[in-house]
């Protein structure tokens, strides 16, 4: 039977981390829970363990993070979830048949956001299919341990570590899209403009794939 690890990076996550790990209880609790945490100031880590979490401290980085969540992780397949986002109902059910082929090495799920907004729908779903443009972590990377440790795991990098591992893990196999939606919080959008934020996230994107470092692009997504 495969074994699911759920590991979820942290920073500062206090008013979400909880409910975040309630809801994947909820959907199977039976799976492994690790949040990795990158040096919260707030209660991110307390309430984490009190919600039955395991708490891994890593450098601040999602690429640092999720690695350290991963080393510990005991399960044959891991689920990476960042806090803001929430699994469909049924996801733990589609996971298991889909990973039951030993062909499925990795996949992802569809994307959606908790706002009716029309433009961030279109833009939700044209991520619904698999390219270097369209799969990104909010949309949940879900990949078998041997794969992951084959690809050397995440780039130690601040941002767009998920874009590399899904470049890195296309070039040798298929990337699956599991037929559900997360749905991902639209905070960001609603805090800075949608458009302006849309605008803001495709020039970052342009940026990285010119070879302007992750590191330099960080500066200008915080």
């Amino acid at each position: 039977m495969t074994r699911f690890s759920v590991i979820i990076p942290t920073l500062n996550e206090a008013d979400q981390i909880a409910a975040c790990i309630h809801a994947v209880r909820q959907l199977d609790p039976d799976v492994e829970l690790i949040v990795a945490d990158g040096g919260s100031r707030d209660e991110t880590p307390v309430l984490a363990r009190a919600s039955g979490a395991r708490v891994v401290a890593a450098p601040r980085g999602r690429g640092v993070q999720l690695n350290a969540g991963a080393a510990v992780a005991k399960g044959d397949v891991f689920v990476f979830l960042h806090a803001d986002t929430r699994l469909p109902d049924q996801a733990f059910t589609l996971l298991k048949r889909m990973f039951a082929d030993p062909n499925v090495q990795i996949a992802k799920f569809r994307l959606s956001f908790d706002d009716d907004n029309c433009l961030l729908a279109l833009a939700a779903r044209l991520m619904w299919f698999d390219s270097l443009l369209t799969s990104y972590g909010d949309q949940c990377m879900v990949i078998r341990r041997e794969l992951f440790t084959a690809l050397g795991g995440f780039p130690d990098w601040p941002l767009f570590e998920d874009v590399e591992l899904f470049r890195r893990a296309r070039a040798v196999t298929p990337i699956y899209v599991v037929p559900a939606q997360v749905v991902t919080s639209a905070r960001r959008f609603r805090t800075n403009g949608i458009m302006r934020q849309l605008l803001h996230d495709f020039w970052l994107w342009l940026q990285y794939l010119i070879g302007v470092s992750p590191h330099t692009i960080a500066r200008q997504y915080r």
